[in-house]
């Protein structure tokens, strides 16, 4: 069995959500996961991103790290799309693996032949290319008044000030680039969607990031 760590709290909904799921795919397999969390700061993270400090965002998640290591990890997890904006930064410093999310994602795509998508997440993920790590996909950004309904939706999940139409407010973009600019399917590349819908109650063609990441991450704890 392998053990692993996460770095918790750049997302703490999502960190809740991943620690869930890896626990009863593990049961349902029969295995106890060998898993350590450590806290940090999602304030303090996005506060970093804002500022365009992704050296100093690979700095802070590698201490993390270290005391995954320490912990007894053999591979480290970050639990969200977003804190991946400094994975070029953050890969020469780490102690030991990470599971990449985008990786697993290429895999999981390269598998459906899907090549056109778009990203629901943080602000930060939408308008960005999932760090250039999608070869032979191409990712197709929103209108400016779609990122920002995205944006603030996303950051009203954060803050648990989820308004009821938001969820609609997110079918209506995924239909729209479905139809203007031939989208094959969305991303959930936020885990923090989960509070809004799934994959099966989304009502337009998407792939939940979180959900591969988590089967990526099953299967090297069942090793």
């Amino acid at each position: 069995m392998t053990a692993v760590g996460i770095v918790g709290g750049l997302g703490v909904v999502a960190t809740v959500h991943y620690y869930e799921n890896i626990v009863a795919a593990c049961k349902a397999r029969g295995v106890v996961p060998d898993l350590s969390i450590v806290h940090a700061d999602v304030d303090h993270g996005q506060t970093l991103i804002r500022a365009g400090r992704l050296d100093a965002l690979a700095q802070y998640i590698v201490g993390f790290v270290e005391k995954l290591k320490r912990a007894g990890a053999e591979l480290a997890v970050l639990p969200a799309v977003t804190p991946h904006i400094c994975i070029k930064e953050l890969t020469p410093l780490l102690p030991i693996p990470l599971i990449n999310i985008v990786e697993a994602l290429a895999a999981e795509l390269e598998k459906r032949r899907i090549k056109r998508v778009a990203l629901f997440g943080t602000v930060y993920t939408v308008q960005g290319n999932l760090y250039g790590q999608l070869e032979g996909v191409e990712i197709v950004k929103p209108q400016p008044d779609e990122i920002d309904f995205i944006g603030q939706a996303y950051q009203r999940i954060l803050d648990d000030k989820t308004r009821p139409d938001d969820a609609d407010g997110f079918r209506r973009i995924a239909a729209a680039m479905q139809q203007r600019d031939g989208v094959e399917t969305i991303l959930l590349a936020g885990t923090d969607l989960a509070a809004l819908f799934t994959e099966e109650t989304a009502g337009f063609p998407c792939l939940d990031v979180g959900r591969v990441h988590i089967a990526a991450i099953v299967d090297k704890l069942c090793r």
